[in-house]
């Protein structure tokens, strides 16, 4: 399937919105590796089982199951080969888990804490297109409006409307699949890349289908978004977000960069997206060709609480966060993807994946529980995310009714 990620070589699925999806870890094999031990604590919530009118399908986070979280999420590292990983689990009742596993930095061996930042990837997809719903909400901007009336030489421009894009379902080819883009940008990866750019990328292949026909996961759609958001509210993409959205959900630390820096503390990226094939730090790597489908940075704590405020639409109409959650179906069963976001399983949200960083932050309505993981690789094992793969062993383990994303790709990921 196709959704949250943002990937040079590979599309990306949206299982969380996005990211591909993988199939589940086997607990137990043999591995070389091995993880370095976790650097917080997990707080478990009382022992006692639920009763049956307050039971959400979310187990207890005691210490036991604490310790069987550990146990998959060090598994998923060794099978991987992921240099560090923070995962975050809060519900109501039921107790947290926050626990660091690895390094954040190769070189100097320092550890992974829950306070370091990461680039987001394709989770920027769900504050571009929050800052178009806004638009929505104040009357200046129309769901069905073709993209046509705000950008010129879009193929099919006259048909394709903004929910089309915000949907994947424009038709419009992916550009970061376009052998001259990924070509230029493993020469250079730290030169920036202009939105237009991009566009020439993607507008000199054919239309993959007629508008809203099917669903395909593309990054030329947020790169359109982002120049309409830019159009008509006359203010840089990156300013809108910061002030509209970044700041009324008082998100503190996260940022819409306007250069290769990352906020500090920050987790070192690792990536085998590279012109050689061997994996290099990409911590610097210029993200300006992502732009509004996947520049942005964060943390464990500002993506806490974004995935909440995302599931739930509280800076949004609850008309226009409605018109946001209806999904059509994605590339696998029990998965739909709205505007830009994901229902996979139950979870709520979007994943991201860019060259050495990788994000999975989700809701689960059903038991008001949230679920974050960063990671500073994007190296694949064995075809599969290994932002996935750590989803889907937590899941395992926390939700069994609602695993993360409970079957591998229908189709395999091309590019």
């Amino acid at each position: 399937m196709k959704p949250a990620h943002l990937r040079l070589r590979r599309a990306c699925a949206a299982a969380a919105a996005t990211g591909v999806l993988m199939a589940p870890a086997a607990v137990g094999s043999a591995s070389a590796f091995s993880a370095p031990a976790a650097t917080a604590t997990a707080t478990p919530s009382p022992s006692s089982t639920p009763s049956p009118e307050t039971d959400t399908g979310f187990t207890p986070l005691t210490p036991a199951v604490a310790a069987q979280l550990d146990a998959a999420v060090r598994q998923v590292m060794r099978e991987a080969r992921v240099p560090g990983v923070t995962v975050g689990l809060w519900a109501p009742g039921k107790g947290s888990y926050v626990r660091s596993f690895g390094v954040a930095d190769k070189a100097s061996g320092a550890p992974m804490t829950p306070d370091l930042h990461v680039r987001i990837g394709s989770e920027t997809k769900t504050f571009t297109v929050t800052a178009l719903l806004q638009l929505v909400d104040q009357g200046k901007v129309g769901l069905d409006d073709h993209i046509g009336a705000y950008v010129t030489g879009v193929p099919n421009g006259d048909r394709i409307t903004l929910r089309q894009l915000a949907g994947m379902r424009s038709g419009l080819f992916n550009y970061s699949l376009d052998a001259d883009f990924i070509k230029n940008l493993e020469a250079d990866p730290e030169r920036y890349v202009a939105p237009r750019q991009l566009l020439d990328y993607s507008f000199k292949h054919p239309v993959q289908f007629e508008p809203g026909a099917e669903f395909d996961y593309s990054n030329t759609n947020l790169i359109l978004l982002g120049l309409v958001v830019e159009k008509v509210t006359g203010r840089p993409l990156h300013e809108v977000i910061t002030q509209d959205v970044l700041g009324p959900a008082g998100l503190r630390s996260t940022v819409f960069p306007t250069s290769p820096a990352l906020p500090v503390p920050y987790a070192y990226g690792y990536t085998d997206q590279t012109a050689s094939g061997r994996t290099e730090d990409a911590t610097r790597w210029n993200p300006s060709w992502a732009w509004a489908a996947g520049e942005m940075a964060s943390d464990l704590q500002d993506l806490r609480s974004w995935a909440r405020t995302l599931a739930t639409g509280t800076l949004l109409k609850p008309a226009t966060q409605a018109e946001r959650l209806k999904t059509t179906p994605m590339d696998i069963p029990g998965a739909g993807y709205g505007l830009g976001i994901f229902d996979v399983q139950g979870w709520i949200g979007h994943n991201g994946s860019i060259p050495g960083y990788e994000v999975l932050p989700v809701y689960l309505p059903s038991a008001q529980a949230t679920m974050v993981i960063l990671l500073n690789t994007d190296s694949q094992y064995e075809g599969q995310e290994p932002s996935t793969l750590f989803g889907q062993a937590v899941t395992s383990i926390v939700t069994p009714d609602h695993v993360y994303p409970g079957h591998k790709p229908v189709v395999p990921k091309t590019g």
